[in-house]
């Protein structure tokens, strides 16, 4: 039997919704004992602090580089970090000796794969040092160094789960700032891609237009109708031409044009483009998914997830909740990254050429010491 890890893994996504943590115990394979999991919000403070940085990241030819406020950034991300580890571990009974590695994502601030670039922000070796663990990071940076998109990740980790499934070939959709789907066929073939916006470009809508965050509960979207030609035009971006493997900025739709739109017409706009550019990603499947699995803050909107029926064309049994087949949509990233932690350690592949588009199944990540 291969050694069991226990590994926990920290996530702060494009949503820049706070900081996600979970525990998983895992060989790397096919064994994945889940654990528990929480999630500590970001202030508004952190996370004005973040948006700054996603504009100072702009410029960056180097991911090395740490101009303007990006050093500052990195270093209060990596303290929030091990604050969160620190009350996780407290509340839970846990100590770094019981701990054998953390999978530190950081914050992506650029990711530029047509330029070979990705920087996330998150000092591995501090974070090791602070927390007297082993820390894997930085693991899309070889990814990308070879030629592939850096993104996404989390695929091998669906596999794994969807062992415990009879519904293949199967879909896991991943809505956060961007959405992602992972496609696994029944022989346990890998299709990953972005498939286009996520809530981003809702949440800066709402932001924009009523001062709320978040289109809470999908009620501005509810409020409104959708504007046909603008979906149509929106839908009609050349991204959505490109042939997998693909992946796109938080930012990338962001110089789209509402016009004139009302708060509830753009955000029921926006809510239908999300969910028709995720069924524009069926066409690069080789067979249609008997089941979506819907994970990410996404699932957790009402207005979102009608529009994906209607854009799929297909009823609430066959459009899931991560939770409605025995997952947790919230923590699955940061388990994820717990799985990808310990991959690395064994210098297993974390990224496949039908993921990221890699030349060849690759691993990858910096090891960190305390």
């Amino acid at each position: 039997m291969s050694k069991l890890y226990t590994a926990l893994g920290l996530m702060s996504g494009t949503s820049l919704d706070g900081i996600d943590i979970a525990l998983i115990t895992t060989d790397g394979e096919a064994t994945v004992k889940r654990g528990p999991s929480r999630t500590y919000p970001y202030v508004p403070t952190q996370r004005a602090m973040l948006k700054d940085a996603l504009k100072d990241a702009l410029g960056l030819k180097d991911r090395h580089e740490r101009p303007k406020s990006l050093a500052e950034v990195e270093w209060a991300l990596t303290e929030w970090h091990a604050l969160a580890v620190e009350a996780f571990c407290q509340e839970l009974g846990l100590t770094s000796t019981d701990i054998d590695v953390i999978g530190f994502h950081g914050q992506t601030v650029l990711h530029r794969p047509e330029r070979r670039l990705t920087v996330q922000l998150g000092d591995g070796a501090l974070l090791a040092r602070r927390l007297r663990c082993r820390v894997i990071y930085d693991l899309r940076a070889d990814d990308i160094a070879a030629g592939g998109q850096g993104a996404p990740l989390v695929p091998v980790y669906h596999r794994a789960l969807a062992q415990s499934l009879e519904a293949l070939p199967l879909a896991f959709l991943n809505i956060g700032g961007v959405s992602n789907v992972t496609w696994i066929g029944a022989d346990g073939t890998l299709i990953a891609f972005d498939t286009g916006p996520g809530n981003a470009l809702l949440d800066d809508w709402a932001l924009k237009t009523t001062g709320r965050p978040v289109d809470t509960g999908g009620r501005l979207a509810f409020s409104g109708r959708v504007h046909e030609a603008v979906l149509a035009q929106f839908l009609g971006d050349s991204f959505f031409e490109e042939q997998p493997p693909k992946s796109l900025d938080r930012d990338s739709f962001g110089s789209l044009d509402l016009g004139g739109l009302s708060p509830g017409d753009g955000a029921a706009t926006l809510t239908a483009f999300t969910a028709g550019a995720v069924a524009l990603s069926r066409n690069w499947f080789p067979a249609d998914p008997k089941c979506w699995v819907i994970c990410g803050g996404g699932r957790k909107n009402p207005a979102l997830m009608a529009a994906l029926r209607a854009a799929l064309r297909l009823g609430p049994e066959a459009i899931l909740p991560a939770e409605a087949v025995g997952f947790d949509g919230d923590a699955m990233e940061a388990e994820a990254w717990a799985y990808l932690a310990v991959r690395s350690l064994k210098e297993l592949p974390i990224t496949f050429p039908g993921t990221t588009g890699a030349p060849e199944p690759m691993t990858g990540g910096l090891s960190a010491e305390p």
